[in-house]
């Protein structure tokens, strides 16, 4: 059975990103990427983000040490009409970001939120 086609499984709701401190990754996803709250619980010390698509952002409290390995992390990719621009608010914005690399395809580049999770932006070349 096709579990998609069954209706069982309805695409992705969420994507969680784990964090030290839910309130300061709050702020910061809130103040230099503009995602705004769509749930926020304190006492289970996560919020979920508006994304302005289908899929939202999960930033979830844990008390274990955060420990990003980038070469095998999972992580969100957001979709950008000019990644050139993007980049260059980013570092206005004084968030870490990687060099923008361009193949095929693509023009892309990562950034990084204040626990070093790895986010990335992409735009289509064409």
């Amino acid at each position: 059975m096709n579990l998609y086609e069954s209706g069982l499984l309805k695409g992705i709701d969420t994507v969680i990103i784990r964090v030290s401190n839910y309130e300061n990754s709050k702020n910061w996803y809130e103040e230099k990427l503009g995602l705004s709250p769509i749930w926020d619980d304190p006492a289970m010390k996560l919020v979920v983000l508006d994304t302005k698509s289908p899929v939202s952002i999960t930033l979830w409290q844990t008390e274990k040490k955060i420990n990003v390995e980038e070469d095998t992390a999972a992580y969100p990719i957001f979709r950008t009409g000019n990644a050139h621009a993007l980049h260059e608010e980013l570092k206005k914005l004084k968030v870490r970001t990687s060099e923008i690399i361009k193949d095929d395809h693509v023009t892309w580049f990562k950034f990084y939120d204040p626990d070093g999770n790895v986010l990335e932006a992409c735009q289509p070349n064409g």
